[in-house]
């Protein structure tokens, strides 16, 4: 080994791989999203739906990829020698080592002219404000009568109307026929507005018109008129296009519909909502009428009430009353004291014939009469109460009496020597004379044999 060799700094070693990914990420970070225009050359579409191709120009060409859930968005199918502009990202392609393009957006080079004139526009008037917010007017909820600026004879008209009869047919609509592409198209457009906002006679505008090509709707990216609509004292809709197409028109309105529908939709009230709306109004509006009324009759009531009370004739019929009143009782307590006196002349007389010898004597001849009658009732209720007791005694001693028994169906069995019960086979061995009582008589027996019961 070298005697220098020991000395060499030490060298920071790239691998291929490890410079790839460097190039790349520079790359990638160093470019924001870009638009670059060129020819299609070498395009190819394999299986997995992905597309690649070259850009160039006279002097230069670059390797391109447009991966399938990207180019699923384009709006139409490229070709070799077509002229487009994309929208891309700057990469590096590390297994080849080759810078590429990213692409996101496709369209035909015209369109892009289109595009970057129409970005610059929108640019310039957001700096300016004309988008803002603030200073775009609410849309009336109830409008009088709606204005249509539009072609007479588009699609846009007749979907705006065919809405208009289904939701609020009752709504004035004044046309103000216009071109709505081709050159002169966006002059025409402003003049129309500002006649339509000079007369008043509409308090909401719509302009609009249906889908079509990007250079189509290219009348609706006039700055001309997007200062006219800002300048517009009346409110604007604007429906250009199709849901996915935005123009400047849009952005400065006061208000954007996706679609002529959906403007006429914004512009008019729902019919069916506000008649549903008014009945409940109304029924509301009868039943405050009926408090109301009840509530004022009620008070005439309690006023005629109170007039009628203060009336004259009202207090000559209360002192008429009172008098009446006063008569009644003057003849009442002079009832009462003639009665008092009769009272105490019968309590008087009453006095007199109980100290008299006849009235003490029927007093005295009354109160035996009534202690013979009590002594009679006594007797009586004391014998039933004995008889009830001893029919009660006579129930029970016949309940538990023999016979009684025997009537149920038993009989008695006893030894004919003696009269003893049998009460057991030991008592009454075979060849013993019995006797067996049974509820009507006596039968003479023999034991012939005597078998103990089974439990």
């Amino acid at each position: 080994m070298p005697e220098n060799a020991a000395a060499a700094p030490s060298r920071d070693l790239y691998s291929v791989s490890r410079l790839a990914a460097e190039v790349r990420a520079v790359l990638e970070g160093s470019f924001p999203l870009i638009w670059v225009e060129g020819e299609i050359t070498g395009l190819s579409q394999p299986r997995s739906g992905h597309w690649y191709f070259g850009l160039k120009d006279a002097y230069a060409q670059v390797r391109c990829a447009m991966f399938r859930n990207r180019n699923l968005l384009a709006r139409f199918r490229p070709a070799d020698g077509q002229q487009v502009v994309i929208r891309a990202r700057v990469s590096f392609f590390e297994p080849r080592g080759e810078f590429q393009l990213v692409a996101e957006h496709i369209e035909p080079a015209g369109e892009g002219a289109l595009r970057r004139a129409f970005e610059a526009l929108k640019a310039k008037l957001d700096a300016e404000g004309l988008f803002d917010a603030a200073r775009k007017k609410p849309l009336p909820p109830y409008p009088r009568r709606l204005g249509l600026v539009t072609s007479p004879t588009g699609a846009a008209l007749h979907d705006c109307l065919t809405v208009l009869r289904r939701r609020f047919p009752a709504l004035p609509v004044v046309l103000y026929p216009v071109p709505v592409q081709g050159d002169g198209a966006a002059a025409e457009i402003a003049q129309m507005l500002r006649v339509a906002d000079a007369r008043g006679e509409c308090d909401l505008l719509i302009l609009t018109r249906g889908g079509g090509a990007p250079e189509d709707l290219a009348a609706f990216n006039d700055e001309g008129l997007a200062r006219t609509i800002a300048a517009l004292r009346t409110p604007l809709i604007a429906a250009i296009g199709h849901e996915i197409d935005f123009t400047i028109a849009d952005f400065v309105a006061d208000r954007r519909a996706p679609t002529p529908s959906a403007a006429a939709e914004l512009a008019s009230p729902d019919g069916a909502e506000l008649a549903a709306w008014v009945s409940r109004a109304d029924g509301r509006l009868r039943g405050a009428i009926r408090r109301l009324a009840g509530a004022k009759g009620t008070r005439l009531e309690h006023l005629a009430h109170r007039l009628s009370r203060v009336h004259p004739a009202a207090l000559l019929r209360q002192r008429a009353q009172r008098l009446d009143e006063l008569e009644l009782r003057q003849h009442e307590a002079v009832g009462r004291r003639i009665e008092r006196g009769r009272q105490r002349l019968a309590r008087a007389e009453g006095r007199l014939l109980l100290l008299s010898p006849a009235s003490r004597l029927a007093a005295a001849r009354a109160r035996v009469v009534g202690a013979l009658r009590r002594l009679a009732a006594t007797t009586r209720a004391g014998l039933s109460a004995r008889r009830g007791r001893l029919a009660a005694a006579a129930g029970k001693l016949d309940a538990l009496s023999p016979l009684a028994t025997l009537d149920r169906g038993y009989a008695l069995v006893r030894r004919s020597e003696d009269g003893r019960l049998v009460r057991s086979c030991a008592l009454a061995p075979p060849g013993t004379r019995v006797e067996t009582l049974v509820a009507d008589g006596v039968l003479a027996c023999r034991v012939e044999a005597c078998s103990p019961r089974e439990d």
